[in-house]
């Protein structure tokens, strides 16, 4: 599981364009170094992996990513909740942190991913045609479901955990490279925090409150 502040899928591309920043200031110009070492910065705070304060209430729902709220609507999930239930999906554009985080504390009880395409990940239609990787939180109150979406960038889904691990809320369990969506579905009786248009961030951010009723 990462713990440090840049996460480990990282290294690569990070490695890499510091050393063609070197080879290319060294042999050729400083001047044209300029440009992988641009490109090399992006990655080291695309990959970033910042510290949050995770609320402690165990009636709260956190957002399982950073990102913009682009809809909140009641939707029939048919694949592990198999009910009516509300939605939030959250674009992440590529300045936005990219790892994920759960939304509430529970076991992983169902897993799935799906190959697919590569639309825009502000599409409504990429939580039906693009690659995705959702997987189904069982806390004996509720279950939920958090969807992963690869975007127009995006060119793999990366997972931290598997069927049967225990999460605790705000905990990382993935990331999305380089653009995406992520989808989350909640039964009925959570009310929900917030709304079209707000920027809200993975682990920190109230998306929903649980009603007993």
């Amino acid at each position: 599981m990462p713990t440090g502040i840049i996460v480990k899928e990282g290294y690569p591309f990070i490695g890499i364009t510091f050393l063609v920043t070197f080879l290319v200031g060294y042999f050729v110009s400083v001047y044209v170094a300029i440009i992988p070492f641009i490109l090399a910065c992006f990655f080291t705070f695309f990959f970033r992996s910042p510290k949050r304060q995770i609320p402690e209430d165990p009636n709260v729902l956190v957002s399982p990513a950073d990102g913009k709220v682009m809809d909140v609507s009641e939707v029939y999930e048919d694949t592990f909740l198999g009910t009516e239930c509300k939605k939030v999906t959250i674009f992440l554009s590529v300045f936005d942190v990219h790892v994920n985080r759960a939304p509430m504390a529970g076991r992983i009880t169902f897993r799935q991913y799906t190959c697919g395409g590569f639309l825009p990940a502000y599409k409504s239609s990429v939580g039906y045609e693009n690659e995705r990787h959702s997987i189904g939180i069982d806390n004996g109150r509720i279950s939920i479901l958090v969807t992963q979406i690869a975007g127009l960038l995006a060119r793999r889904i990366v997972s931290w955990t598997d069927l049967d691990s225990n999460l605790e809320k705000g905990q990382l369990y993935g990331m999305i490279k380089f653009g995406s969506c992520t989808e989350l579905f909640v039964p009925k009786n959570v009310t929900i925090c917030v709304k079209k248009g707000d920027h809200v961030k993975g682990g920190e951010t109230i998306v929903g409150r649980l009603n007993d009723e």
